[in-house]
């Protein structure tokens, strides 16, 4: 059998196991998880599933440091250990050298050497020095004095699910002396064997020194695929002791009471519910399902339109059948869209270990708190969005909180706090990340913007004050770090969030610290938008950059140079832009010639930035199913993407932010 076609299962599993264990070992490091045998298994289990998954397919790097892992969680498990400060750390940076190994191993690109050594030395100095004795006394052995008896009878699919009976033998041999009887009673005629069946069995005798703890960990995966007996014997000298007998049909000997492993069961119990509540599906998948869906809306939208002009008493039945699946289209297409929601915290829990190194690094006491991590929010925008949370909490750390000694002379706890919350609103989802430090330093800023020459009105509010970070090369660092002072970050965060058709906006308050808030689309797939018409063509303008339309009278346009023009609005001039001209549209199309009064007025904000587009009619307001444009033509300018009507007809949708970036502001009028 094939088992590489197994690799992407391992590796995506293995990561998994890799992030339970990184939050364990934060959790005891922050005193959350102190004597809390429970936590300390979870990272046992997954240490444990990687090192069987690794020695399993060859990948020998991975099963020897996993194995050193392994060794010194046991004694932990086991009372004889107490995880200090060093050996969480040392077990930490063994989880980040695991990831690259996965990651060398699943590409085939060279393993570091040099931090794999330097893991599994940190990891032997551990094992060879006195380990701390725990306040609790080690469990004893419970079979001391005898052997352990083991009847074990694999299922006959247990080669389905990736398992290996083999490597469950070695990793037994590992801990002692094997003994082992092969039954093959099972085994058919070979005209009619299955290769991809299990016919063998095996009486197993491992010396009563192994702890019952290792072999239970040993079959924790397979326990659910499998006869399984596990008994002590009492040592008989002259005599060799009677196998548990298996036969045709394995029994499984029930051992006692006293011995059994609850974390072992308590495992198999948890594994067993999400094999049987969740499957795993390739997001390539799930993009294919979505799509069609999103061609079922668009078809049933053109059904909808062409029966507009029939007679609906008449074709009473049709309408009502029309009706009818317009509803299931909705529903269904709410469905298929809930498939691509994740939960926040898959953002969000990269984030403990990046704070407690950042301000172990820095000197900073920093306390990480999370709240809405179960909202949910599409796939694409997680993984879009994880980059510029990642800048901004390196921003709240760095240049938000203070050192301790500052903050007790403010009269504030030495240890900060760092938030980052998110929550539903309305179509939208907001993330807030927000930190108790010393507040944006208003003087600073402004003096800093005059030193770069960015102009500001007289009497600035503290909103457009706090604009001025996100401009390019802007930065009131006066030292260079690894972490900031380059003046990067802040305009690359911005243009991020503007390109997923999200807001960004900062609120601080001097003392007290600063919050940075993010309004993002829950979805890419589906946009609200605003449908107009220039000339003969329809063009979707994204709702959530619409500030206003109007119909403006030719005294409120300017020429600029004789040849830019602007829209007086209220108090102000934006750029006005003709949405014909900008697209290439012929002048009959357009229907105007070039003196003629603008037609309405949308105005548009994108990446801080108004203005306003000029087009011949609003035809209301729908969602539309957005197709990648530049995947299935082209990157053309100004155009994020495009749609389907409900007549067929293909309209594209309106990239605000680029035609603000690529418009100049107005200087004069």
């Amino acid at each position: 059998m094939d088992i590489t076609r197994f690799h992407a299962a391992f590796f995506e599993e293995s990561r998994e196991g890799l992030d339970a264990m990184e939050r364990g070992l934060l959790s005891l490091e922050s005193g959350a998880g102190t004597a809390d045998a429970e936590t300390i298994n979870v990272i046992f289990r997954a240490a444990h599933s990687i090192k069987g998954g690794a020695a399993t397919f060859g990948f020998s790097s991975v099963t020897d440091l996993t194995h050193l892992l392994e060794t010194l969680l046991d004694e932990a498990r086991a009372g004889r250990r107490v995880l200090d400060q060093a050996a969480i750390g040392a077990l930490l940076v063994s989880v980040d050298v695991l990831r690259s190994l996965l990651a060398a191993c699943e590409h085939g690109s060279p393993i570091d050497a040099q931090a794999l050594a330097a893991a599994r030395d940190a990891l032997d100095a551990l094992l060879a020095g006195e380990a701390p004795v725990a306040a609790a006394a080690a469990e004893a052995a419970p079979a001391a004095a005898g052997d352990w008896r083991i009847a074990f009878a694999p299922a006959p699919s247990m080669f389905l699910s990736g398992n290996d009976p083999l490597r469950i033998l070695r990793e037994l041999a590992g801990h002692g002396e094997l003994g082992v009887e092969c039954i093959d009673a099972r085994l058919p005629p070979f005209t009619d064997m299955d290769p991809f069946e299990a016919y063998l069995a095996w009486n197993l005798t491992l010396p009563g020194s192994v702890p019952r703890a290792a072999i239970d960990e040993a079959f924790a995966w397979v326990s659910d695929e499998c006869d399984l007996g596990i008994e002590a014997s009492a040592l008989a000298p002259a005599a060799e002791p009677a196998p548990l007998s298996l036969g045709n049909t394995p029994t499984p000997v029930s051992a006692p009471a006293a011995t059994a492993a609850p974390e072992a069961v308590a495992a198999t119990a948890r594994r067993g519910g999400d094999a049987d509540n969740s499957i795993r599906v390739a997001v390539a998948k799930v993009d294919a399902l979505i799509n069609l869906v999103g061609e079922l809306v668009i078809t049933q939208a053109m059904l909808r339109q062409r029966s507009e002009h029939l007679d609906p008493v008449a074709n009473e039945a049709l309408m009502s059948g029309l009706v009818q699946l317009e509803r299931n289209t909705r529903d269904l297409q709410e469905s298929v869209m809930g498939v691509r929601m994740l939960p926040v915290d898959f953002a969000f829990s990269r984030f403990p270990r990046m704070v407690r190194d950042i301000a172990t690094r820095l000197g900073k006491k920093v306390q990480l708190r999370t709240h809405g991590e179960a909202t949910e929010l599409d796939k694409g925008v997680i993984e879009k969005i994880v980059d510029p949370l990642v800048h901004l909490v390196r921003n709240a750390i760095d240049h938000g909180l203070e050192l301790p000694d500052e903050r007790r002379a403010a009269g504030k706890d030495e240890t900060g706090t760092l938030s980052l919350s998110a929550a539903h609103q309305g179509a939208n989802i907001v993330i807030e990340i927000g930190d108790d430090g010393r507040g944006l330093d208003r003087e600073r800023i402004l003096r800093k913007a005059a030193e770069r020459g960015i102009a500001m009105p007289d009497n600035p509010t503290d909103a457009q004050v706090w604009d001025l970070v996100f401009a390019p090369g802007f930065s009131t660092a006066d030292t260079l770090t690894d972490l900031s002072g380059r003046g990067v970050g802040m305009d690359v965060v911005r243009k991020n969030i503007a390109a997923l058709g999200g807001q960004v906006e900062i609120r601080s308050r001097a003392g007290h610290g600063t919050t940075v808030v993010i309004r993002l689309p829950l979805t890419m797939a589906i946009v609200d938008g605003m449908s107009v018409a220039v000339g003969e063509e329809v063009f979707i303008v994204p709702l959530s950059m619409v500030v206003e339309s109007l119909l403006p009278t030719p005294a409120d346009v300017r020429t600029i140079a004789g040849e830019a023009r602007v829209l007086r609005v209220r108090e102000d001039y934006l750029p006005l832009l003709d949405l014909a001209s900008q697209y290439g549209l012929p002048a009959a199309a357009r229907g105007q010639g070039e003196d003629a009064p603008p037609r309405i007025a949308v105005v548009v904000e994108a990446d801080g930035r108004r203005l306003a587009l000029e087009v011949d009619e609003l035809l209301g307001q729908q969602q539309v199913v957005v197709k990648n444009l530049e995947s299935n033509y082209k990157r053309v300018a100004g155009v994020s993407g495009a749609t389907i009507l409900g007549d067929g007809r293909v309209a594209l949708i309106v990239d605000a932010g680029g035609l603000a970036q690529a418009t100049p502001l107005p200087v004069a009028a």
